[in-house]
């Protein structure tokens, strides 16, 4: 628009009728349109026009159009404001409309409507002058005393806000390059005011009239200002700032002193956290890439998504002990007598951590070991991790890996995944804040695999000594130092960890415990744990030792001590109901006292009859303290035993024999029973056994086959060939179980020779090792718990390979007292050992045969 040109609006204008927002002249506003009127009006004037006339249409606030075409138009608002379309945007979501940006031009009054179909049209009469805007050399003296009242006021509030912003330069400037006519409408639709109060500088047509009206306004938003500075810290002077402006990541302000900079910087959290960056201790890599990310995060706009990732990252990174440790301590005598009170036998874990403490004593710099404890449940792999830990001094941390398939589980997941997170073992350094804790892998032998990976494959790097100095979590993208981290992993079993895996860590078996075992841990551990649980102490409730070996053989069966944990605390629950019955009885003759003679002895009376019929029923009675725990109360608290010694009534017929397994809960017992019947000389195995276990029992058959002239072994119709005419029929109990390996081989062949002898297995006797088709018996693992279980059974001789005999030293002595050991190399050993009066051969003759 030229300067000095008499700028008009169209006498007529199609109007766009508002309900939300005021438009004043010089400002912008966004509307949305949905109405059918005002969508006509966009469709047929805005998008099909060529012109620019055809873009000035008529703002009339305050009027909501009709929903239908069909309604009456309410009635107008008189002023109305003149605006360029400057933009439309349409949109089919959630319904049809189009989005309007329009900036005022002029005030004018409708003087008379002439349509209102397909959209309103009216002609009007401009009340503003264009050519005003556009005149900057009106003098001040004509603006008068309200004029410069008003500009007074704007450049205060403007000066307020802060100057760095570069729209609060630029409104700084407007303040003194547009004419002062114009500063009322424009500052009036910046600042926070109402749509009414909008409405009325709307309305107001005369000058005076608009600058009297606009002051007030400004001067409360100068004392909101004011206000907020009072009762706010100051962080970046976004309580200064009214208009719509990007928040600065920058620490720029007004002069001020550099005290007051000092303060406005502590505030900042992004300069906080690059300070504590800066501080850390973290690898020259990582401090590098940190940095990076910093620069990139005060670049960034705080309503990003990418925002909030990177200060969770670089928060991590500032939290994590990159180079912060507990100091260990290496006194072996106290360590010694720490690991003895905390846990009774496990003779093989507290030498090795004694090894560990003195080798640190001598070299400081040592790599934290690597180890794994394999054994069965409940015999305190998991505790004794904990105790290793107390006795060295350091933090504690335990990962269950038992049913993870993922390996970001241990790695992390790349940032670039949404809801991505560092691994355990990074989290778990951020958890204990120190760079060497103890960690407890639990349950390494139960990881899973599916399709997001391998997690038993993403730990070789951090199990292998030689790698996981260098350790690199996806999440983390720099390498981290697990080199001093003492890590402990537990297993039931090795058959499920991968070699690779198995390979890096340093095997420590914990074998069952033996009847003395459990006793002395129920007694120094699991008993007074139950009493304090349960609120009970020793002069209430008894256990002797005869008592917890009672529960031990009869009402559990196991390698740990579980079981007999639960079986103490049902006890212990049902002596706390006698306690706190007891209790209660012996209070009523304290309330009895207070009351009234008669009411006394009316309550003797009805006390008398409970306490002779308790001479059946002692439940009555207050119990005497202690309460002693014996057999009978073992029965009425448990029920029946669980477990009664069967070996003498299962051997009670021929064809049956006890053999010794090994499972991840422990040794156990197992009988082979063995029947033969008329048929076609047909073998059938059952009890879900294993194709190893299956190929046992034809070498059995085929050995014994091959030596039944020699052991004078018939079948049921005298032939020396057992399986003519005879079908043999195997079974091992406990059919819901699977069974698989070879140490049942010798278990097998004597079970046969019993059936087709007629002969008894001698009932005391249990049996391990593995046959060959030439009758040797070669060794098996798993000694120590299968002849713990044979001690368990009360069972007096066990039946091992020779080659085995070594393994007998790992057993306790007085179990080893109370059994007898067979040392058998080859299957006659085996027999003449598992009958009474030893198995006979029959001597071979040769017989000379004449060729003549």
């Amino acid at each position: 628009m030229a300067a000095g040109s008499a700028i008009q609006i169209p006498s007529r204008l199609p109007l766009l009728l508002t309900h939300e927002g005021v438009l004043l002249p010089g400002s912008t506003m966004r509307t949305s349109v949905d109405s059918p009127r005002n969508m006509q009006l966009v469709r047929s004037r805005l998008l099909k026009g060529t012109s620019l006339r055809s873009t000035i249409i008529g703002v009339i606030p305050n009027t909501s159009d009709p929903t239908s075409d069909c309604d009456d138009l309410p009635s107008l608002h008189r002023i109305g404001t003149a605006a360029l379309a400057v933009q439309v945007v349409g949109s089919n979501w959630p319904k049809p409309h189009y989005t309007l940006l329009v900036t005022g031009l002029c005030r004018f009054q409708i003087l008379q409507l002439l349509k209102e179909k397909p959209y309103p049209v009216a002609e009007v009469e401009q009340l503003d002058r264009l050519e005003q805007f556009t005149n900057q050399h009106k003098s001040e003296e004509e603006l008068g005393e309200l004029s410069e009242q008003f500009y007074k006021y704007a450049v205060q509030l403007v000066e307020m806000l802060d100057m760095s912003v570069p729209a609060v330069a630029k409104l700084r400037r407007l303040l003194d390059n547009l004419p002062r006519e114009a500063l009322p409408d424009i500052l009036t639709s910046i600042i926070r005011t109402s749509n009414q109060e909008k409405l009325q500088i709307l309305d107001a047509v005369r000058l005076e009239e608009r600058f009297k009206m606009t002051i007030p306004l400004l001067v409360r938003q100068i004392e909101g200002l004011k206000l907020l500075q009072k009762t706010r810290k100051p962080k970046q002077d976004d309580d200064k700032r009214i208009v719509a402006i990007r928040p600065n990541r920058r620490i720029n302000h007004i002069p001020s002193t550099t005290e007051d900079e000092e303060e406005e910087e502590d505030h900042d959290d992004v300069v906080m956290l690059e300070k504590k960056i800066r501080t850390s201790s973290m690898s020259e890599q990582a401090l590098k890439l940190c940095l990076k990310e910093i620069k990139r995060l005060k670049k960034m706009p705080q309503s990003m998504p990418e925002y909030a990732l990177t200060r969770n990252y670089l928060e991590l990174m500032v939290e994590l002990p990159w180079n912060k440790s507990t100091k260990d301590r290496l006194e072996i005598r106290a360590a010694r007598i720490l690991l003895d009170n905390d846990h009774y036998a496990m003779e093989k874990l507290k030498k090795r951590v004694l090894e560990y403490l003195a080798v640190r004593q001598l070299k400081n710099n040592l790599k934290g070991p690597i180890l794994c404890f394999v054994g069965p449940p409940g015999v305190g792999k998991t505790s004794v991790g904990r105790s290793i830990a107390k006795t060295l001094g350091r933090e504690f941390h335990r990962i269950a890996l038992g049913g993870v398939c993922d390996q970001s589980d241990i790695r992390g997941h790349r940032r670039t995944y949404v809801g991505s997170m560092p691994g355990r073992i990074i989290n778990g350094l951020k958890t204990v804040g120190v760079n060497n804790p103890v960690f407890l892998l639990d349950e390494v032998d139960k990881l899973g695999k599916s399709l997001q990976g391998d997690p038993a494959a993403a730990l070789l790097e951090v199990l292998d000594p030689e790698q996981n100095h260098n350790f690199t979590d996806h999440y983390l993208n720099v390498a981290f130092d697990l080199s001093q981290v003492l890590f402990i992993a537990t297993a039931n079993t090795t058959a499920t960890i991968p070699p690779a895996l198995l390979d890096r860590m340093e095997i420590i078996q914990v074998p069952g415990y033996t009847q003395e075992e459990k006793i002395e841990i129920a007694h120094r551990h699991l008993i007074p744990k139950q009493l304090e649980q349960h609120g009970l102490t020793p002069q209430q409730i008894q256990i002797p030792q005869v008592t917890t070996l009672d529960i031990i053989t009869r009402y559990t069966r196991e390698a740990g001590v579980r079981s007999l944990d639960r079986k103490l605390g049902a006890i212990c629950r049902a002596v706390a109901v006698k306690v706190a019955e007891g209790q209660h009885k012996e209070t009523k003759p304290d309330r009895a006292e207070v009351g009234e003679g008669e009411d006394c002895k009316e309550h003797v009376t009805e006390d008398a009859k409970p306490e002779s019929i308790s001479d059946a029923a002692d439940l009555a009675l207050p119990p005497e303290m202690p309460i002693l725990i014996d057999f009978h109360a073992l029965k009425d608290i448990l029920g029946p035993p669980m477990y009664e010694t069967e070996v003498s009534e299962r051997l009670s017929q021929p064809g049956v024999a006890i053999g010794l397994a090994w499972t991840p809960l422990g040794g156990e017992i197992m009988f082979v029973e063995a029947s033969r019947m008329d048929g076609e000389g047909q073998l059938t195995l059952t009890g879900q056994l294993g194709d190893v276990m299956k190929e046992s029992a034809h070498l059995a058959i085929s050995w014994l086959r091959s030596n039944a002239k020699r052991y004078q072994l018939t079948n049921a119709s005298g032939s020396f060939d057992l399986l003519d005419n005879t079908d043999i029929h195997l079974h091992f109990p406990a059919g819901a179980v699977t069974k698989d390996g070879p140490s049942a081989g010798v278990t097998i062949v004597t079970c046969l020779a019993s059936l087709f002898s007629g002969r008894l297995v001698c009932s005391d006797v249990a049996m391990t090792g593995e046959i060959t088709l030439r009758g040797l018996v070669l060794p098996v693992g798993g000694i120590k718990d299968k002849v713990l279980a044979a001690h368990r059974a009360g069972l007096k001789r066990v039946i091992i390979p020779q080659r085995n005999e070594k393994d007998l030293e790992e057993i306790a002595v007085n179990v080893r007292q109370d059994l007898t050991f067979i040392m058998a190399s080859c299957l006659d050993e085996v027999l003449n050992a598992a009958f009474d009066g030893g198995f006979a051969v029959k001597p071979i003759v040769e017989h000379l045969n004449s060729k003549l």
